[in-house]
């Protein structure tokens, strides 16, 4: 293991798989998207030639990838913290390997290699809902939105009736697929919610998504929780632009409700329940998908 490693001196080629790389049976088309974790590609499987996205657990603040590929930690000191986060991307790909369902990503293999992680999953062509909205690409319309997020709901109702929560829905979570099918990705903060552990264990933050209770080290997660990242996400669609951090909506609420920002541009309904999911106060919010859906007439 590399004692320390300075990031000015470090070949920028070496920070991705490279096109042509062979990783286990998949061969490294081209990247797909990079945050602080992890990377995705377009990978196809040597023995038929099919495409698929392979995601490589990679956080490049605790770890760098070596000439040959292999992941070592920066330093002794991120060592711990580099083999925690590679558990754990093990454990969301064993969860979502078992969760099957047509509107999430379908992991169908993983495997450890290069002293990391890999994820390979279904590839699903689409545009994720941020690049759609920031670039105008198609009409924010009642109709759209009740298609998009009825199929997302369809997804995340699965996902809570075997008693997981998401916790990182936002619009760059949310794939566009043709005929406005949503796909939900990225389940690294995924977790199992029982009466016994009902606390989160590591902190996923996304700003004017994730809820107050996932900011605060005793708040109760649940279906709830996800239920305001779903309204913050459509709130997104109707203003293009991130809603205000929830913690400060606790502290004072300076978000003027939809029902009376955009009253002239959708019904009065719709306008009400995404109001409804994002109340700051889990009590004052639907306590179920069941509700939220029932408020925007799905049921």
């Amino acid at each position: 293991m590399a004692e320390y490693y300075d990031p000015e001196t470090y070949p920028k080629q070496w920070n991705y798989l490279q096109t042509g790389t062979i990783i286990d049976e998949y061969m490294i088309e081209r990247e797909l998207a990079h945050g602080g974790f992890s990377s995705v590609y377009l990978a196809r499987q040597i023995k038929d030639q099919f495409q698929v996205a392979l995601k490589e657990y990679l956080p490049r603040k605790l770890a760098h990838r070596t000439w040959n590929n292999v992941i070592v930690a920066n330093s002794n000191e991120t060592q711990a913290m580099f083999k925690r986060g590679r558990a754990l991307f093990f454990e969301e790909a064993k969860v979502l390997a078992s969760l099957k369902h047509p509107n999430i990503v379908e992991v169908v293999n993983f495997f450890r290699a290069n002293d990391t992680v890999y994820m390979v999953m279904t590839y699903d062509y689409g545009v994720t809902l941020d690049k759609v909205v920031n670039k105008k690409m198609i009409p924010i319309t009642e109709e759209f939105l009740l298609k998009l997020f009825s199929s997302l709901l369809s997804g995340i109702t699965y996902i809570h009736e075997r008693n997981f929560v998401h916790l990182d829905i936002k619009p760059g979570n949310i794939l566009v697929r043709p005929g406005n099918d949503a796909l939900l990705l990225d389940f690294g903060a995924i977790q199992q919610v029982s009466p016994a552990r009902a606390h989160k264990l590591d902190t996923v933050l996304t700003p004017g998504y994730s809820p107050p209770e996932q900011y605060d080290t005793s708040g109760k997660l649940g279906p709830w929780s996800d239920v305001y990242a779903i309204g913050a996400s459509m709130r997104t669609c109707i203003e293009n632009k991130t809603p205000v951090v929830s913690t400060e909506r606790i502290m004072k609420d300076t978000l003027v409700p939809a029902v009376k920002a955009f009253n002239r541009k959708f019904p009065d309904y719709l306008l009400k329940a995404i109001d409804w999911a994002m109340e700051p106060k889990i009590e004052n919010r639907p306590q179920s998908l069941d509700q939220f859906k029932q408020a925007l007439a799905l049921t």
